[in-house]
């Protein structure tokens, strides 16, 4: 109960509430654009964050995270272009509803099983991480080689390019993690004589190159949105509550889904977002009627994307883990401000875990209104010029890179990083491979090289402890996975042949 009223009084401060609405409004407009996604907003916040107390900074981040996604569904509704990738799954869907005259319908079910879904994604994650905290409290380097080494292997099973590219870029992200002499041997590694890649490649300067230069990139190399079309909203929030009561079954599932998917690294809340339309779709009983302006797929869909912004802090909080990439951005914020992740940051800083999970939920019900101001006004904010808006976008890159470690160096790396996004990107490979590499390539090194010091070099001691070997049954299975697909395919042409 103290840590409760400690968590309380964190919260309640002038400045939280400051950093809570302006980051709000700010995720609003971001998500709302198309183009600009929600890690790319959660990058650019990472300079503010330095200047901020811990419970502010990662506020931003909650904040400005649930907001984008949300708002992304907003000129995915009126002009069929998902703001972000989340939104991206029920656009068709969305969309149809509004050429139906029910635009009114599909931004309210959007903001409001949203809301919905982040805070049910909360309650989850309140209960799920206390509980695998006290779990992980008995893990020793062993476990938590094979758990990292399982969640850079994750990024191959949920990537929706090939595999093997996945596996190319999560190993790209470990090259780049072995960059500079802060590694268990003290040696300098891929320095090339340069004095400053002696201390590494920061986690933060590439992340904002790689979501919020590459996003610049492709912005500008494609076409600008069509202009929305000039009309008045009617009620937003009508009859959301008839389609609460119909559809409780699939709003549940949706949420459960987000939770499952968030919780998987590297997945995040677009993949959560497809699996859940695809399972709405394949269970119901009017499938017939899903892109035709139905609103069943809405519902379930974004449900789940927020409640899988939620589930991606579960492993996060729990091993350093990121679940997505916004989770992935928020690590590098939890190091800088003392919150190191691990099962020990329940015990030892409880009264700020509390603290994160009430500004889960005030960022949700925080929402509704914003939310419905937000659409309201959508007719200005997509009026915004592209030519204009990017351009800013560079700066305040250029400017966060710097004042992150007051280093003109970081300025090159966001630059480097953000050309790498784009040519990745823009051939098939997942980005999302490439964070994870880069974020978990010293945990997997530490603990092995510690691991194999304290086994004398063995290798049976990584596999002799119940949970350790069940982990590496996991990730073997991961490893092995793409070129079991690779042979599969192989077959298949020859059996059709005979």
């Amino acid at each position: 109960m103290n840590a409760v009223l400690e968590a309380l009084a964190m919260v309640a401060t002038t400045e939280v509430a400051i950093a809570v609405l302006a980051s709000a409004v700010y995720g609003m407009v971001i998500g709302a654009l198309p183009g600009l996604t929600a890690t790319m907003a959660t990058a650019l916040l990472v300079p503010v964050t330095f200047y901020l107390s811990p419970i502010a900074a990662v506020a931003t981040i909650i904040t400005s995270s649930a907001m984008a996604i949300f708002s992304g569904d907003i000129p995915g509704c009126l002009m069929r272009i998902p703001g972000t990738p989340a939104s991206a799954a029920y656009t068709d869907e969305a969309y149809a509803l509004t050429r139906k005259g029910q635009a009114e319908l599909a931004l309210g079910a959007s903001l409001w099983f949203s809301a919905i879904g982040g805070i049910v994604g909360t309650v989850c994650l309140m209960v799920m991480a206390p509980a695998l905290a006290e779990i992980a409290l008995s893990f020793s380097t062993y476990e938590y080689f094979w758990l990292s080494f399982l969640g850079l292997m994750c990024a191959t099973l949920v990537a929706r390019s090939s595999p093997i590219k996945a596996i190319a870029a999560a190993l790209l992200g470990l090259l780049v993690a072995c960059v500079g002499i802060e590694n268990p041997g003290g040696v300098p590694r891929f320095t090339f004589g340069s004095v400053d890649l002696l201390g590494g490649i920061e986690a933060l300067p590439a992340l904002v190159g790689v979501f919020a230069v590459s996003e610049v990139m492709r912005a500008m190399a494609s076409a600008p949105p069509p202009p929305i079309p000039n009309r008045r909203f009617g009620s937003i929030l009508a009859g959301q509550w008839a389609l609460t009561r119909r559809y409780q079954k699939q709003m549940w599932r949706g949420n459960i889904v987000g939770v499952l998917i968030g919780a998987l690294p590297g997945a995040g809340a677009d993949m959560a977002a497809w699996v859940a339309y695809a399972t709405s779709k394949r269970f119901s009983a009017e499938r017939e009627k899903f892109g035709t302006g139905h609103p069943e797929g809405l519902v379930e869909s974004g449900a789940a994307n927020n409640s899988a912004l939620a589930g991606g802090w579960v492993p996060a909080l729990l091993f350093g883990i990121p679940g997505d990439t916004i989770t992935a951005i928020a690590i590098g914020v939890l190091y800088m401000k003392g919150l190191n992740p691990g099962p020990t940051l329940f015990t030892e800083k409880a009264s700020s875990m509390y603290a994160l999970y009430l500004i889960f939920i005030i960022a949700n019900v925080l929402m509704i209104p914003l939310g419905i101001m937000m659409i309201r006004a959508s007719r200005q904010v997509l009026r915004a010029p592209r030519a204009g808006a990017m351009p800013l976008i560079l700066l305040l890159c250029a400017v966060g890179a710097f004042a992150i470690g007051n280093n003109a160096f970081a300025i090159v790396l966001v630059a480097a990083f953000g050309v790498l996004g784009y040519m990745m990107e823009r051939n098939g490979y997942p980005v999302a491979a490439l964070v994870l590499g880069i974020v978990m390539g010293t945990m997997v090194e530490q603990n092995l090289v510690t691991s194999l010091i304290k086994s004398d070099g063995e290798i049976l001691p990584f596999f002799d402890r119940p949970v350790s070997s069940a982990l590496a049954a996991l990730t073997i299975t991961a490893l092995l996975w793409p070129a079991g697909v690779w042979v599969l395919r192989r077959l298949q042409p020859r059996e059709a042949a005979r």
